[in-house]
């Protein structure tokens, strides 16, 4: 039986897709969360076999969570399954260790093979993010210079979220996080919070409502 962590900060959709996990007799959802802290908290109670997370929610991202899970435990298995599907997003996601990455557009049983492939210790695409890695579309950017903390201040910062805000969501002092902020801009050579937005909404990483 595959033990699954479902994060997801919307409760319809996760219902949806514990529907379709479970159907076939060999996965449990033993969790649910609906943020990166819940899911940490939950993590260490049920020791899941995979975490299915989406990247998107209040607060931290499911990147964070990726990062935090693998912090916590070197063997954590992190599956992401998401409608932000950006080069940049698949990349990074990757790069801090998750095994897999479904995009939400994809047909279901691309997430049902996805769980077992990365239960089994394999990586797992979904077919048309695979292509697109294959056609050499992922970019090489300013971004990989930011460390995993200095991405999400960046994500956050894009936002529109406050000073205030990033430090009580990412538990730091304010201080870190202004001082963190200037060193952000000085990587990507830009200024302003404004030009963070413009270039985080042309990456794809925050939904054009955000910018």
């Amino acid at each position: 039986m595959i033990r699954l962590m479902l994060v997801d900060d919307h409760p319809v959709v996760r219902t949806g897709y514990r529907h379709l996990l479970e159907q076939d007799g060999d996965m449990a959802v033993v969790a649910q969360a609906a943020s990166v802290d819940e899911a940490c908290a939950l993590f260490a109670v049920h020791e899941p076999d995979i975490t299915v997370t989406d990247l998107a929610m209040p607060g931290s991202s499911g990147l964070e969570l990726i990062r935090r899970l693998r912090e916590r435990d070197a063997q954590a298995r992190t599956l992401v399954f998401s409608m932000h599907d950006s080069d940049m997003l698949v990349h990074r996601a990757l790069e801090l260790g998750a095994l897999g990455f479904v995009s939400k557009t994809s047909p279901p049983e691309c997430l049902i093979d996805a769980v077992r492939s990365v239960r089994a210790g394999r990586r797992y695409l979904s077919p048309a993010l695979a292509q697109r890695l294959l056609d050499g579309a992922v970019e090489s950017l300013a971004f990989d210079s930011l460390t995993q903390r200095e991405f999400e201040i960046f994500r956050l910062l894009s936002r529109g979220e406050s000073l205030a805000t990033c430090a009580h969501t990412l538990h730091l002092s304010q201080k870190t996080v202004s001082n963190l902020q200037s060193l952000i801009k000085d990587k990507l050579g830009i200024h302003t919070t404004a030009a963070m937005a413009h270039l985080a909404l042309r990456h794809g990483l925050i939904p054009s409502e955000d910018a």
